[in-house]
């Protein structure tokens, strides 16, 4: 009988933890519905004010992460910035359409939406950043015109770490897409930017002073480069990625200005450029200003279908004056593996490897290369070698260069 009492009362015992349990509030995130703080889905209210306050209030919420919900409809929104640090962890969940102002000079910063000084920045969903950049983009010739209007980024990111961005669509930039600045620990999946391949300055993904940075699983199609690398940035991975229209994914351009840094780990393995006008490109100014390093890179399983410079070296890169074709570039480049690198190639040299005189390229690997010429001009494909050593195994179509 006491055998029967005592396990009786360990049963009670047990159904009552097992309810103190269940009877928890879980630590869901507090959701903000842009909605339900003012924000209009007509296409045409300006939402600016209610966004800024809805960031406000989620940023300096505590006990509990945020949550900030754009549900489906078109929400106009000016020039905006989020700025951090924030009390908890933000997630900005965008189903809807965020649309910019056609008129840019309605944005009166550099960037349309910008994050800045935030950790722990959640930014998903199935919604669309359209840019309307079709009226700004006649307005992008600066090379030319001093009095050029300043065009703003789609979105921006500076100081922001430990960060993620998944599933959104970011349309017709007027400038480039997403710029990121100093931000690192920060993963990039399944996002697809979209703008035509005639739209001048229109890139991708654009990094400078970044580390640790992934992207995979992502579709881009612009104007410029569909992932642009730039001073200071290390440690990125890029998988799984399919680059055109635009001008490929390139380092640089790099050695122009007396601050830049050195760039280095960076791995770009299962990709596909189709219809680029580059697919691995790295480029820096033949007149440097800066002596920097450039090293440790991988490009590993990459397709290229008719690129016009599916592989390109450039370093005596000057685009338009006022740069002077006066001098070496001082970025030294080594310790470059290309491999496994296949496709068409629509101008005859495929592999252009033009280094600089005074700090030729060193350690740079070939293997299993794989590009046939498929141009107007007919016969094969070649490969051209300035001041670079290394060297190459297994196919080589177009028979290597190197010394």
């Amino acid at each position: 009988m006491t055998c029967i009492s005592s396990a009786f009362k360990a049963l009670c015992l047990s159904l009552l933890f097992l309810n103190a349990v269940a009877s928890r509030p879980t630590n869901r995130p507090k959701v903000f519905n842009v909605q339900r703080y003012g924000a209009k889905a007509d296409g045409k209210a300006d939402n600016t004010k209610a966004f800024t306050n809805i960031w406000k209030s989620a940023c300096t919420r505590k006990g509990g992460n945020s949550k900030i919900y754009v549900p489906k409809g078109t929400f106009y929104l000016g020039g905006v910035q989020f700025v951090g640090p924030c009390a908890n962890q933000i997630e900005f969940v965008i189903d809807g359409t965020l649309l910019a102002p056609s008129n840019p000079r309605d944005i009166k910063n550099d960037t349309w939406i910008q994050f800045r000084y935030i950790n722990n920045l959640i930014i998903s969903g199935a919604g669309t950043l359209d840019g309307q950049g079709k009226e700004s983009w006649p307005l992008n010739d600066c090379h030319k015109n001093p009095s050029c209007p300043k065009l703003a980024m789609t979105m921006g990111f500076a100081f922001v770490n430990n960060s993620r961005i998944n599933g959104i669509t970011s349309l017709n930039s007027k400038m480039g897409h997403f710029n990121f600045f100093s931000v690192h620990h920060f993963n990039i999946t399944e996002v697809t930017i979209t703008a035509p391949g005639d739209s001048p300055n229109t890139d991708g993904l654009k990094f400078g002073f970044c580390s640790n940075i992934n992207i995979s699983k992502t579709h881009i199609g612009t104007g410029d480069d569909c992932i642009a690398i730039l001073s200071g940035t290390t440690n990125m991975d890029i998988s799984n990625v399919n680059c055109g229209p635009g001008h490929g994914i390139s380092v640089g351009s790099l050695g122009k200005n007396k601050e830049e840094k050195d760039v280095n780990g960076l791995t770009v393995r299962d990709i596909v450029f189709n219809g680029t006008s580059d697919g691995i490109r790295i480029k820096t100014w033949e007149s440097s200003a800066s002596k920097i390093l450039v090293s440790n890179f991988v490009y590993e399983n990459i397709q290229m279908i008719n690129v016009g410079n599916p592989i390109n070296i450039d370093q005596k890169y000057c685009p338009h004056p006022p740069c002077e074709k006066k001098g070496q570039s001082h970025v030294q480049i080594q310790d470059l593996k290309l491999k496994n690198i296949y496709g068409t190639s629509t101008n005859k040299v495929a592999v252009n490897l033009q280094c600089s005189k005074s700090f030729p390229c060193k350690k740079v690997e070939l293997i299993d290369i794989n590009l046939e010429h498929k141009g107007v001009e007919g016969g094969p494909s070649t490969a051209v070698c300035e001041n670079v050593d290394g060297s190459a195994r297994g196919t080589m179509v177009p028979q290597h260069c190197l010394n």
